[in-house]
């Protein structure tokens, strides 16, 4: 099935499929960043080898796809490195694992600690930190682990405490867990508390909600171990002793389970973005917003409505607002009142 919107220029069969970063939240699903489906079985990470004191780190890639270029960037301890200092170029070549040296930037030398960043195309990335120091180390990958963490929202007390439960956990890592407003994914949020992963896998733990973000309705939560990490969010509502999502709950439509989904298959920049969806539960009417990179798209602006019909697979283009054009990623969402939602982003470049 494939629907319109009017004024809309791009087909499926004219774009074709752009490989796009699938984040996908839903009634407590924990999220992380990561690759498309296309790509899932590749999580790019990377360890710190060796450091000399204010001059250079050397790292150690794994699983780093092939043939892309890679932009590494290093920035103060916390920031992940996000918009810091360029310190080079790389090409991953035959992809997998390989060295590479990188110069400490002057205007980190002197730190204690350094975050390390390498960016890439279709939603790739992988970060790191280290001590400045000789023989420093940093956030060195778990052998023998694959995959990535993930944790869902188990109850809320409002104003008081979330509990959360772990998937697929590392073990053996401290998590120093953080939160903050929602839309910022808890990036240099209060810090709440650790958590050690032990065995790894499966476990509970409570954190309780700090006073600056008391009163809020959307708390944002984030578990960061370098170079592991995962987020997610909740709702500031009491779900009782006997737990709960923190999240809406859907009404179940007759003979429908599982949770909608949506990947980018074309955008014409700074005109429209078209989807395929997976999923959709028939007779529900979502609301598509867009917004800014980095808010999963709560709050923004109302693009349209689209009514789901018998519901599953459907392609649908919808129009970028005026005040979204010229930004270079967007986040898209469609959210029902039947509690159903699922969101996604996109890079604004002709694609493909």
């Amino acid at each position: 099935m494939k629907r319109v919107i009017a004024g809309a220029r791009l087909s499926w069969a004219q774009r074709g499929v752009q490989l796009a970063l699938v984040l996908v939240l839903m009634a407590g699903l924990a999220l992380v960043q990561a690759p498309s489906l296309a790509q899932a079985a590749t999580i790019p990470t990377f360890e710190i080898l060796k450091v000399v004191t204010d001059d250079s780190v050397t790292i150690r890639t794994h699983n780093f796809p092939a043939n892309m270029v890679f932009t590494a960037r290093m920035g103060k301890i916390g920031t992940q490195a996000v918009g810091g200092t360029v310190v080079g170029n790389t090409d991953s070549g035959k992809g997998g694992s390989f060295d590479v040296t990188y110069k400490i930037p002057a205007d980190l030398k002197g730190l204690a600690q350094i975050a390390i960043r390498m960016d890439g195309k279709q939603g790739y990335y992988a970060y790191n930190w280290f001590d400045n120091k000789a023989g420093g180390i940093g956030g060195a990958t778990t052998p023998g682990y694959s995959g990535y963490p993930t944790f869902s929202i188990t109850a809320v007390v409002k104003d008081d405490s979330v509990t959360i439960k772990t998937s697929n956990l590392p073990a053996n890592r401290t998590f120093t867990v953080l939160m903050g407003k929602i839309g910022t994914r808890a990036v240099g949020g209060v810090d709440v508390g650790k958590l050690e992963s032990g065995k790894g896998g499966a476990m509970e733990a409570t954190f309780k909600v700090p006073a600056t973000l008391k009163g809020l309705a959307q708390i944002a939560i984030r578990m960061d171990s370098s170079p592991y990490y995962a987020y997610n969010w909740f709702y500031n509502s009491s779900t009782g002793s006997s737990g709960g999502t923190g999240t809406p709950t859907p009404t179940p439509a007759p003979g429908y389970s599982g949770f909608p989904t949506f990947s980018i298959i074309a955008v014409d920049r700074d005109q429209s973005v078209t989807i395929r969806t997976k999923n959709l539960p028939p007779s529900v009417t979502f609301t598509v917003r867009m917004g800014k990179y980095g808010t999963a798209g709560v709050g923004g602006t109302q693009v349209t409505t689209t009514d789901t019909g018998s519901g599953g697979t459907m392609d649908i283009t919808y129009l970028i607002p005026a005040g979204l054009k010229g930004l270079d990623r967007i986040a898209i969402r469609l959210e029902s009142s039947a509690g159903y939602y699922a969101y996604n982003w996109f890079w604004n470049n002709d694609a493909p």
